[in-house]
């Protein structure tokens, strides 16, 4: 499957990856995006399979089919070899860490409060929100700006729900970081609680938490994203 592209910054061998999480597409990325392109990268944001404008999975039977490997393959097929730096977000970064072992090659990973659950959870909330509102999207997240508001409810238009079976039996922790690996952590994080985050460092992530975020952390305080990353960019 090829995934669908946004660009930002002039092309080049300095490359960045962008990877949303459940829900969105590149959009999320609005600020993000254009800030590390003025850092020198050429940045690739991908809309993953089911969001945005990529195309929908669909088994033999016709009915939707989304799994964390196929996830997985396509990014890895869909992206650049050898970006410097890769960012996932929550589900993009289940997907980005698993495309590790499938092809994909990077320089550095940045894992922004991912999705690495090790129980079960109720996902019904979430298939609703599909049907938010823009005001109940800016009630749930009042530290975002108007665009990002906007933003959000575009990408539930092109959302698919489906897409929630790859975080319904989730994968656990990460086994090791075959790369570089940064873990930025909301305050506090629900997908990585405390007696996860010593076992993610003793796996060898470092792990930094960025004060006053929620899950969609690039959103609540995008300063505060930046700069929690800055040496690593």
């Amino acid at each position: 499957m090829q995934l669908a592209t946004h660009t930002w910054g002039s092309p080049g061998d300095r490359v960045a990856l962008l990877v949303h999480g459940v829900m969105a597409d590149h959009r999320t990325w609005r600020r993000v995006g254009p800030a590390l392109a003025g850092q020198g990268y050429h940045v690739v944001g991908v809309d993953l399979p089911g969001h945005g404008r990529s195309p929908r999975a669909a088994g033999p039977d016709g009915e939707p089919r989304y799994r964390l490997d196929d996830m997985a393959a396509a990014l890895a097929a869909s992206c650049p070899d050898g970006a410097r730096i890769a960012i996932g977000h929550s589900l993009g970064a289940l997907v980005l860490e698993r495309a590790l072992h499938r092809g994909l090659t990077i320089g550095r990973a940045v894992y922004s409060d991912p999705a690495w659950r090790t129980e079960p959870h109720d996902l019904s909330g979430a298939r609703a929100y599909r049907h938010a509102t823009r005001e109940e999207i800016r009630a749930a997240n009042p530290r975002w700006e108007a665009a990002a508001v906007d933003d959000e409810a575009r990408c539930l238009e092109l959302w698919d729900t489906a897409t929630l079976a790859v975080l319904a039996s989730p994968p656990g922790l990460p086994v090791s970081a075959p790369v570089p690996s940064l873990v930025l952590l909301a305050d506090p994080s629900e997908r990585v609680p405390p007696d996860r985050q010593e076992e993610l460092r003793a796996r060898g992530f470092e792990l930094r938490t960025v004060p006053g975020t929620g899950h969609s952390i690039h959103r609540d305080d995008f300063p505060g994203f930046m700069a929690a990353m800055s040496d690593w960019v």
